[in-house]
């Protein structure tokens, strides 16, 4: 990995914000990539979610790129934006920032994923996205 430049939060809320904690790193304090993806499929199934007014399912972790590794101690901002909705799925768009170090503040953009999410019934079967608003 390379150094990253400094970065800027999204002008927007962020759909999950949440504090890495020593439970979620190795022995060495960088947070697990498993539990960073599985922090990106929570935040990314929230409009999802919405969209499809309802339960939806992961089908796809269509792109995961891990840019900068995540410290214990880091104030980690999940932002998500709809990029796609099809009959049944919701492509989702997930960057994540942390924040870190509050006597130096500093801000970098550590990941950037994108998911496909479908919408499911009581039957776990496909359905389709009701229409947009």
């Amino acid at each position: 990995m390379t150094t990253a430049a400094p970065a800027t939060l999204p002008d927007r809320q962020p759909t999950l914000r949440v504090a890495a904690m020593p439970s979620d790193a190795n022995y060495t304090g960088d947070i697990f990539g498993g539990w960073l993806m599985g922090q990106v499929d929570i935040a990314g199934s929230i409009p999802a979610v919405h969209r499809a007014k309802g339960r939806v399912a992961t089908i796809a972790v269509n792109s995961f790129v891990f840019k900068q590794p995540i410290f214990v101690g880091d104030i980690v901002s999940f932002y998500t934006r709809i990029v796609k909705a099809g009959t049944t799925s919701v492509t989702v768009d997930v960057e994540v920032f942390v924040q870190r170090d509050p006597e130096n503040p500093t801000c970098l953009k550590v990941t950037e994923a994108t998911l496909t999410y479908v919408a499911v019934g009581e039957d776990r079967k496909p359905r389709p996205l009701p229409p947009q608003e």
